[in-house]
């Protein structure tokens, strides 16, 4: 059936909700089994979690494969359009919610608990009969507290790979604007090109990121024992990092669809909504380059 105008598409059953919330009742179990389980008991887990990421993947890949078809066999009219547009911008803003979240849960730890335990404020009690030897900092040793937590650490200068990620993802946003500028005037080569730069950029960028944490975990003992400070870090870059990992394979799948001809000038939504999602990641690592690596 193809496009009616006026009449809002109805798909038909589908059997993709009932396998997602299976797949995911199977994976959120595993982990839990996993994360609980005594010392040397955790393959159940191990092989449910791997069993549920498998299954996961097939539900993405099937459901998404559904919605494609129905895009490309013209079955989504202009009000569909806009519904579609509407979800994207509210998943979006629940993304920036859940950053928020994030920063919020730093911005509480360094401008009041730090202080706090140091005396300051309403924590002179607390600081005289908790950790009267507390001397309140953020960084690199946080006073002589995290010795005794998890250890001496050294934080990462932002001048080195941070920065050098900032500078991949600020020029991941121009290659991805300018492929889609080239999709809005038919050029599809070119598209092709900046779209696959633009994906070799995101990859580059989780290729920096890992050998980071291995520096931090190698050779400054930063880890996500070594106090707040530690599990702030690694919590931040880390859900941004899986962020991109996501945007990555998203933008992936989507040159290939171009290169299997998806897509025209005046209808390629799918091309739109993984650029959003991406610009979204790259503004909320300036965030996170500001506030984690140089505040």
């Amino acid at each position: 059936m193809g496009q009616q105008q006026g009449v809002y598409f109805v798909p038909s059953k589908s059997q993709w909700p009932i396998v997602a919330a299976v797949v995911l009742a199977v994976t959120v179990y595993g982990a839990a089994h996993w994360l609980n389980a005594e010392p040397g008991q955790e393959g159940l887990g191990k092989a449910l979690f791997g069993l549920g990421m498998l299954g996961v993947l097939a539900m993405f890949f099937g459901w998404f494969g559904s919605v494609i078809r129905e895009s490309l066999a013209g079955r989504y009219n202009d009000q569909v359009d806009r519904s579609f547009r509407m979800g994207m911008m509210w998943f979006i803003f629940s993304e920036v919610m859940f950053f928020a979240a994030f920063f919020g849960a730093l911005f509480y730890t360094r401008m009041f608990a730090v202080p706090w335990l140091g005396g300051a404020g309403h924590g002179a009690l607390t600081h005289e009969f908790l950790w009267s030897d507390y001397v309140a900092a953020w960084g690199a040793n946080g006073g002589n507290g995290p010795a005794h937590v998890g250890g001496d650490f050294q934080t990462i200068a932002p001048w080195g790979l941070p920065l050098l990620n900032t500078l991949i993802l600020l020029s991941s946003s121009v290659t991805i604007t300018i492929a889609h500028h080239a999709l809005k005037a038919g050029h599809r080569g070119r598209v092709l090109a900046f779209l696959g730069l633009t994906v070799l950029l995101g990859a580059t960028f989780l290729w920096f990121q890992a050998h980071e944490y291995m520096e931090a975990y190698k050779e400054l003992n930063l880890t996500l024992q070594t106090g707040v400070y530690g599990s702030t870090f690694f919590m931040l870059t880390g859900f941004h990092g899986l962020h991109v990992t996501l945007g990555t394979i998203m933008l992936a799948v989507i040159w290939v669809r171009v290169l299997k001809g998806h897509f025209d000038p005046q209808h390629h939504f799918g091309f739109e909504a993984a650029a959003w999602y991406w610009h979204f990641v790259d503004v909320v690592w300036l965030a996170l380059f500001m506030f984690v690596y140089i505040l």
